[in-house]
């Protein structure tokens, strides 16, 4: 394992980052600990690679506040793409709609 960062999932969402410290820290020194509010996951950081991967041998896919958690070594940040939607902008048209136009 090269990072010293770990994605950490199928949390509950009443989780706090405090309990994940207090987790962690049996396999060595927290850096930080970022929960992602409503979302289930989380991310630790480790002082050292060889602790992050301590903490995963030792907790990926133990039961945590009643989940399995499921921990990996986390990827670095894809850069989101925008969504090409062509000419005009997408979306709807504006068209005339049914029922034509009037006659007078």
């Amino acid at each position: 394992m090269e990072g010293k960062r770990l994605y950490v999932g199928n949390l509950t969402y009443s989780v706090k980052e405090d309990q994940l410290k207090d987790l962690f820290s049996q396999y060595g020194e927290v850096v930080s600990v970022k929960i992602i509010e409503q979302k289930g996951f989380g991310f630790v950081e480790m002082a050292t690679s060889e602790e992050a991967q301590a903490a995963m041998d030792a907790l990926n896919k133990t039961v945590f506040e009643g989940r399995t958690m499921r921990i990996d070594e986390a990827r670095p940040m894809q850069p989101r793409r925008e969504f090409d939607r062509g000419p005009g902008g997408g979306g709807y048209g504006r068209g005339r709609g049914h029922g034509g136009g009037r006659n007078y």
